[in-house]
């Protein structure tokens, strides 16, 4: 198994109204993404080619919309210990998956 392109833990993981977890992971891993719980079950998984994402006028800096198998999710980074580099890490996420769009 290869190195995660992308992995952030402690993330907000909302598919409207409702709260998924507000400790979860967001993985990017052998060209697929999963959203995880914090105990690690899938909330949702795609080939990293199927998943959009872009950041809403509505959403803070450190947020993003992801749209996996035709779900959206609203993915807030930085949520435990509300950590400074959740903007980099929403721009990393978002280059991440629209590099994958592109190959």
């Amino acid at each position: 198994m290869a190195e995660p392109e992308f992995n952030a833990r402690g993330v907000l993981i909302e598919r409207w109204p409702r709260s998924l977890t507000t400790a979860g992971q967001v993985l990017i891993q052998d060209g697929r993404l999963a959203l995880l719980t914090s105990y690690g079950r899938v909330i949702d998984s795609a080939p990293l080619r199927a998943v959009r994402a872009a950041r809403p006028w509505f959403a803070g800096s450190g947020s993003t919309v992801a749209t996996v198998n035709g779900i959206r999710y609203r993915l807030t980074m930085g949520q435990r210990g509300r950590r400074p580099d959740a903007t980099a890490l929403a721009r990393r996420f978002m280059e991440t998956v629209s590099r994958a769009g592109h190959d």
